[in-house]
This record gives C-alpha cells, sequence and structure tokens, in this order.
C-alpha cells in the first residue's frame, strides 16, 4: 500500500474520471453508480456479483493509470472495474475476488480518488461464530491516489470489505486492475 498519485494528479484524474467515464444506469450490484469492467479490446466478458457484463473500450485515463501501475508494480493488466461509491450507505461487504475469470495467482492492483474510506481485511480462519482462530481484522485507510496491491495468496486467505461510514459524505471511485483470462489464455490452457 503506498500513495501512487501526488494529491494535485489524483484531483485532475479524479475529474477526468467523473468527466469520461459512462456509469452502469441503475441499480446494479455495487449500487446506483455502479460502473461495468472496462477490459481491454477482445471478446471477454466479466461476472461481478452474479451480473455478466460485456466489454467496453479503454479511455486515456484508463490508460494513463493502468500504466503507472504497471511501473510501479511490475505486473500487467487487462482489464479494470470501476465502482463509483456516490453516497455514504454504499458498502461492499466481506468477500474475496475469486472470479473464475481470473488468472490464477495473479495480482489485484486497487486504485482509489476521492474520499478517503476504510479497508478492512480479515482472515477466513476469523470469521463468523465458528472460527477456528482469532485474528485481528487488518484496517487500511484508501487515500485520494492511493494503490494497494493484493498479492497471491491474499484472496485465498483474507476477505475485505469497504464498511458503511455515514460521515463520509464526498463521493470515491475505486478502480481494481485485474489479469482475465482471454480466449487465447484458454485455447492454450485446452491445449496443455
Amino acid at each position: 500500500y503506498r500513495l501512487l498519485f501526488s494529491k494535485a494528479e489524483a484531483d485532475e484524474i479524479f475529474q477526468q474520471l467523473e468527466e469520461e467515464v459512462e456509469y452502469f444506469e441503475g441499480n446494479g450490484p455495487g449500487g446506483p453508480g455502479f460502473q461495468p469492467p472496462v477490459p481491454l479490446p477482445g471478446e471477454l466478458t466479466y461476472t461481478y456479483s452474479g451480473v455478466t457484463f460485456s466489454p467496453k473500450p479503454w479511455i486515456p485515463v484508463l490508460n494513463r493509470i493502468r500504466d503507472r501501475v504497471t511501473l510501479d508494480t511490475g505486473h500487467t493488466f487487462n482489464f479494470v472495474l470501476i465502482n463509483r461509491y456516490v453516497r455514504f450507505p454504499i458498502a461492499s461487504s466481506e468477500h474475496r475476488d475469486d472470479e473464475r475469470e481470473l488468472v490464477p495467482r495473479s495480482p489485484i492492483a486497487s486504485v482509489s480518488f476521492g474520499a478517503c474510506r476504510d479497508f478492512v481485511f480479515r482472515h477466513c480462519d476469523s470469521r463468523g461464530k465458528n472460527a477456528t482462530r482469532h485474528i485481528e481484522p487488518i484496517k487500511l485507510q484508501l487515500a485520494h491516489g492511493s494503490l494497494l496491491l493484493m498479492k497471491y495468496p491474499t484472496n485465498v486467505y483474507w476477505y475485505h470489505s469497504l464498511p458503511t461510514r455515514k460521515r463520509v459524505l464526498a463521493p470515491r471511485i475505486n478502480l481494481t486492475f485485474r489479469k482475465v483470462i482471454t480466449a487465447m489464455n484458454k485455447l492454450n490452457q485446452e491445449r496443455g
């Protein structure tokens, strides 16, 4: 976790995202303001919270962010999921990013712009009434312009969430860059 963009850069990118991204209309899996996935050109679809989305083209501001993430992390990504949180009740319950479309063992890079929000990791063995271990949750504040890189095996053992914060009234945009299996990847896997 670290700040990836200066405040001035983050402000500029936030404004571009607000003006240039076409957000999903209606009450999707991420609530009002949810943005469907934006993969690279090709025949990709992505299922998120039980809803399958078709691709939208990359736009320059998304390329700019992805290029910076790649330069900073050394990892390449062919897909981005954008969520825009527009008011305080919108949160993300505990989950793991384990969709079948993801390339196995690939990292996920989360970049945040706008309002700072809490982000909580909870170990799978310490969840619920039948927890087998006591492991304290890990809490981070995802600041404006920050990058959180979740490497393998984070999503195997840790659930993450974005708790509701009633005092956070400003909008927040989160982009999660992923590496998804393409038709070519599938063909290569089938050939062995």
